[in-house]
């Protein structure tokens, strides 16, 4: 498949009127000359959101199996690039061909699973209250609901995950899932591995004769494209993952709309693991050792990346700092997705380096190279977090503080006041039940996700993944943008009230064509078939 750099506008090739971009390559920071891509103007966005409202309605009214053929062919024809997309995204990221080809993996799968979600049905929620005419001393009418489909969708793709998280990942999976439309903005660090992968959505978009806007892909540099895209009166939610700053721009964009939307961000996290004392007496160097390596995955490019570590005072977490610095001393430094990203680690470490009561535990190896990342460990007390906010500020890479608690009671005071958060972790033996008892409590008002003797890198797709939290983590505490709950996100409940059958919507008919598991009067009820 040959990359042309153009805008791709609902079943349109269309080369774009702004300003011209070249791709980089982080490893040297060298322009990728081919091809020249260029920025989309405000026609071109207006067109694609356009398409993408007339194409709702046809959209919709697709049924369930014909979207989930259309998921399983833009699985197929991502895994059918082979090395051409595998090659691109590497040349784009710096990552590694083996982790880019277990993301193709996952992204493949997450597609693949909301089309069994689409079979399963259950999505839709179908309930029915039957009616009551002789009930006194007011009679029921016939109620049924189901979920539809809020419009179409902008989604933004993430720098960091530049196909699960990106223009065929799980927002842009679960949305058109669920019968909408979607508009996605290609991330400007991948521009090359975005086209590649919009142009399977639109090929398969093509054979399946879904109707021309149901997916476009849009490419800008800055914040105009995406602030045009939110403002939009035809889209009615907001997928995105990114930083705190512009989740929260996209936000006040989308609420300051006469019709204001949903923007389901996810921004921000720091994922502390909490080291009750029984586990570190027991386990500190398998502990450090599995910390250190989940603390440099990626070049700490994720999400949920483990930034804070807590402990009480003692020889168990000496015995712990010690080992993880010496495998940290041994991590080789990585490179970092962008030359954006690399210069907010530096500054990012550096604050932390010049704040009072901080000390450096280690270092990785030091690369002079172009964008690399080398791990760094710190520690202070706690008695310096609990007087200075500033340090619990993510930093984006490698890095990660440990704080030295007197006792568990700073622990649990440290895990009632932290801001909301994707993941918290806590390593424990059976003698930290009473104490863990707290802090899972504490936590679950914080976390979409807690763990226990694990570390929260690697987040697994599948029905019962929460990736989530209280914001600052995501915008929305009720939702998750990994799993197969995330589908819910764009859709919203209709009730009908007495209707004939005939103008039902297919889930609410009285013959059950979709074969669906209905909650009848309370009770569920299996299809007939």
């Amino acid at each position: 498949m040959q990359l042309t750099g153009e805008q791709l506008i609902g079943y349109q090739v269309v080369r774009g009127k702004g300003r011209e971009l070249l791709a980089m390559n982080p490893h040297d920071q060298q322009a990728i000359s081919t091809p020249v891509f260029t920025c989309a103007t405000g026609d071109l966005v207006d067109q694609a959101c356009e398409l993408a409202e007339h194409a709702f309605d046809p959209f919709r009214a697709t049924d369930p199996e014909t979207r989930a053929r259309f998921l399983e062919a833009i699985a197929d024809g991502i895994m059918g690039l082979g090395s051409t997309l595998i090659e691109r995204a590497h040349l784009e990221t710096g990552l590694p061909v083996a982790r880019l080809e277990g993301e193709r993996g996952r992204t493949a799968g997450q597609l693949r699973l909301f089309a069994t979600v689409l079979r399963q049905g259950r999505w839709q929620t179908a309930t029915f209250d039957s009616a009551l005419p002789e009930r006194q001393p007011l009679p029921r009418p016939d109620l049924r609901m189901c979920k539809i489909p809020l419009g179409p969708v902008a989604v933004f793709g993430a720098s960091n995950f530049p196909l699960a998280f990106s223009v065929a990942g799980g927002d842009t999976a679960s949305a058109l899932a669920a019968g909408c439309p979607v508009v996605v903005k290609a991330h400007r660090a991948h521009l090359g591995t975005s086209e590649l992968v919009g142009r399977v959505i639109q090929e398969a978009s093509k054979r399946l004769e879904l109707p021309e806007g149901t997916f476009s892909l849009v490419a800008g540099d800055g914040s105009d494209v995406g602030q045009q895209l939110v403002s939009h009166p035809a889209i009615k939610a907001v997928g995105f993952t990114g930083s705190r700053a512009g989740g929260l721009a996209l936000m006040r964009t989308a609420a300051a709309r006469p019709e204001p939307i949903p923007v389901y961000a996810e921004m921000s996290s720091i994922n502390p693991v909490f080291l009750l004392p029984g586990a570190l007496a027991n386990r500190a160097g398998s502990i450090a050792t599995a910390f250190v390596d989940a603390l440099v995955m990626g070049a700490g490019q994720f999400c949920t990346n483990p930034g804070v570590v807590l402990a009480v005072e003692g020889p168990d977490l000496d015995a712990f700092l010690a080992r993880a610095g010496v495998h940290l001393s041994e991590k080789a430094a990585q490179t970092m997705l962008t030359s954006g990203i690399h210069s907010a680690y530096a500054q990012g470490i550096s604050r932390i380096s010049d704040e009072p009561g901080i000390e450096a535990v280690a270092s990785g190896q030091l690369d002079s190279g172009i964008n690399q990342a080398q791990g760094q460990l710190y520690q202070t007390a706690f008695a310096n977090v609990a007087t200075n906010a500033g340090l619990l500020e993510e930093v984006f890479g490698p890095a990660a503080i440990v704080i030295r608690c007197q006792n568990v009671e700073e622990m649990l005071a440290f895990a009632q006041s932290i801001e909301g958060q994707l993941t918290a972790t806590l390593h424990l033996e059976n003698q930290d039940l009473k104490i863990a008892q707290g802090l899972v409590q504490a936590m679950e008002k914080k976390a979409g996700r807690i763990l226990i003797n694990g570390f929260p890198t690697g987040v697994e797709v599948c029905d019962t993944m929460v990736h989530g939290g209280a914001f600052p983590a995501t915008s929305d505490s009720r939702t998750t943008s990994v799993g197969s709950t995330a589908i819910e996100r764009f859709l919203r409940p209709v009730c009908y009230q007495n209707f004939p059958d005939i103008l039902l919507p297919a889930a609410l008919k009285q013959d059950n064509p979709l074969n669906l598991w209905r909650q009848v009067d309370g009770k569920p009820l299996a299809p007939s078939r």
